[in-house]
């Protein structure tokens, strides 16, 4: 069993930004990844993917991400960038760690692994991410569906799916980033809760960020954002949305009342057959390891204080990344710098003062 100040949970863009904080902190830690290699939820991205901003603006503490081939960087570039930066600060990452459990063991925290691994620490940083908990919403029928279902965080490319009929349901980014390639070989009928929201097409990742940065800001100070209408939840118009827009595929219905066996059935009593669904219906955070602290809401979330980092029922525990709950763009690679300095700022503090001997006589 190893001993140390902080593990951190969760090698991605978010505990490498912890890492970068650390290193400088004095504090003892160790990054367990569950991956087996850098880059972290990235690896499973659909390899056409392109991030929504310059390199400029989509880099993690210290080391800005070098200039790219094209404007946006592609998730290649995004890896590359992310085991560099690993190397560069020689951040102590140990994987594949998946870790089993955290508990409480006397004054510190015992973190487990499930091949028996162990370390005992005075705090933990989980920044777990959300790609290994895909949401999919349950329909009536689903389960007697004979074509194939896959959840955006499986999907690759779209040449598996040519010559297919293929629903691919939510409203987001990827859902229009995935219809905007797969409907070009593919039949495809896009499927969302509301009327799709768009973004004007100069709108990137800056101009979101500055939004998160809004929002951030007017937290702190106790008072309302002041955003425009589609402040950042809304779909970015990158080029091959655009094109899917020049191609007349972004128009969507509305969800389906039941599954059939051979496609879906809506209200109306019509019904539509297809081979393939794609669920771009999100995520919630990967929490898991957490559940034998009693941390994890009926949201699936955790409550934090005002910084949105710090665990409330447990105060040796922080968050990192987990989307806005967690911070506004925390789990951007731009947007996470702000609350892992947060973070091991409170915790340089926090393990100074549990480290400290008892003062009188």
């Amino acid at each position: 069993m190893d001993n140390v100040d902080v593990v951190v949970i969760g090698g991605g863009q978010a505990g490498l930004s912890a890492g970068y904080f650390l290193r400088r902190s004095g504090l003892s830690y160790v990054i367990l990844d569950a991956e087996t290699s850098p880059g972290g939820a990235w690896q499973h991205a659909w390899k056409s993917l392109h991030l929504f901003s310059p390199a400029g603006w989509s880099s993690i503490p210290g080391w800005p991400m070098p200039p790219t081939r094209e404007p946006y960087p592609s998730q290649a570039e995004v890896l590359d960038y992310l085991a560099r930066y690993e190397h560069k600060y020689a951040l102590p990452v140990i994987r594949p760690v998946q870790v089993e459990r955290v508990s409480r063991s006397g004054t510190r925290l015992l973190v487990e692994a499930d091949d028996g691994r162990q370390w005992h620490t005075r705090a933990v940083i989980s920044a777990t991410g959300t790609w290994r908990h895909p949401y999919t919403p349950d329909y009536e029928g689903m389960d007697a569906f004979g074509g194939v279902q896959l959840h955006s965080a499986h999907y690759s490319h779209p040449g598996s799916f040519a010559g297919m009929r293929v629903a691919i349901i939510g409203s987001g980014n990827s859902g229009a980033q995935i219809l905007a390639e797969v409907s070009k070989v593919a039949d495809t009928t896009w499927i969302t809760q509301g009327k799709p929201a768009f973004l004007a097409d100069d709108v990137d990742g800056r101009v979101l960020f500055a939004r998160a940065t809004e929002k951030w800001r007017a937290q702190q100070e106790g008072r309302g954002p002041d955003l425009p209408q589609g402040g950042l939840g809304d779909i970015v118009m990158v080029p091959p949305v655009v094109d899917a827009r020049r191609r007349g595929v972004l128009v969507s219905m509305t969800p389906p009342v039941r599954f059939t066996t051979t496609g879906m059935q809506w209200a109306d009593g019509s019904e539509r057959n297809f081979d393939a669904v794609i669920w771009c219906t999100g995520f919630r955070p990967a929490l898991s390891h957490l559940e034998g602290l009693g941390l994890v809401n009926a949201q699936g979330r955790i409550d934090v204080d005002d910084t949105q980092v710090r665990s409330v029922a447990a105060p040796s525990v922080w968050l990192l990344g987990y989307g806005d709950w967690n911070g506004a763009a925390s789990a951007t690679l731009i947007g996470v710098t702000r609350y892992a300095r947060e973070a091991v700022r409170q915790i340089s503090d926090y393990v100074g003062a549990v480290s400290q001997p008892p003062s009188g006589p």
